[in-house]
């Protein structure tokens, strides 16, 4: 059966609304889908609205920037209550500490006269998690910028990539921090909501470290992500050794964002990767 347990929608940083990403899943085939839009719960009511249409079972997600002693990961959450006053309180607390992070960071370019920006008026279009992808596509709408820009990175056509890293992970011009929330918070309140917590692709940032996973198993975490297009079937084949000896839950998910565009052959990663839930050891415990 297919499934994939990492997609983001407009309310995070993702392109498609929730009921055209629940389109889209339901026409490559999939049966049962999370919507883990980072630090809110704003777009699950639609999706699940748009699940039931398309036939697709929709699993309540999350996903969260966490600190654990001196490490930072991203944890996928499944199956909590959505409703619960206080995780709407801890969301909220990270949101606005995101928004003043990348406020910070876009009045530093104004200042240094690399961009030009109407900071509060393009910041009042987000009103759950501020994405920077979607912030660079403010930026780069205007004719100015795209001059300013192209001249900074010696690059008539620079990826978005390019550009994020140059503007905001530049240690020159100071790196934006994500809006962490700490584990011991978590799992504090997942005591009361419930829900299970997976390390999320943790192949992507090289986050492998064998003595912080034992260390994550040992704290509560329920599972980790095997199957995800930021992972080699090295990396695929190292976490299942991991989770086998662990005794975690697998999961998969494509952690789509958007239609890339732009004439490519391959416009996202269901065009070549599927995630098929018998390849996942205990995945049932969340999708049954």
């Amino acid at each position: 059966m297919l499934i994939d347990l990492q997609l983001h929608s407009t309310y995070s940083d993702g392109y498609l609304t929730p009921t055209e990403l629940a389109k889209f899943i339901a026409e490559q085939g999939i049966k049962v889908a999370s919507l883990t839009d980072h630090n809110t719960v704003g777009g699950l009511d639609e999706f699940k609205t748009a699940c039931k249409k398309y036939k697709v079972k929709p699993i309540v997600g999350l996903e969260l920037y966490v600190k654990v002693e001196n490490h930072r990961i991203n944890l996928l959450w499944f199956n909590f209550d959505e409703k619960n006053p206080e995780l709407h309180e801890m969301l909220r607390q990270s949101q606005i500490r995101r928004k003043n992070q990348v406020r910070k960071a876009l009045k530093k370019l104004i200042r240094e006269k690399l961009i030009k920006l109407n900071i509060e008026k393009t910041l009042d279009k987000y009103t759950h998690y501020t994405p920077i992808n979607r912030i660079i596509d403010d930026i780069w709408q205007l004719n100015q910028n795209r001059t300013l820009i192209k001249k900074r990175l010696k690059n008539a056509s620079p990826a978005e990539k390019e550009i994020i890293k140059e503007y905001f992970y530049n240690p020159e011009m100071g790196k934006l921090s994500n809006s962490y929330i700490s584990l011991a918070r978590i799992l504090k309140l997942r005591k009361k909501i419930g829900g299970q917590l997976i390390l999320n692709h943790p192949g992507k940032h090289n986050q492998f470290k064998k003595n912080l996973i034992i260390s994550l198993k040992k704290l509560g975490i329920d599972g980790i992500e095997i199957l995800s297009p930021h992972h080699s079937i090295g990396a695929v084949m190292f976490a299942q050794h991991i989770s086998t000896e662990l005794d975690f839950i697998e999961t998969g998910g494509s952690d789509f964002h958007r239609h890339e565009g732009d004439n490519f052959s391959l416009q996202n990663s269901w065009q070549y990767f599927k995630i098929d839930s018998k390849y996942l050891k205990g995945v049932e415990k969340i999708i049954s």
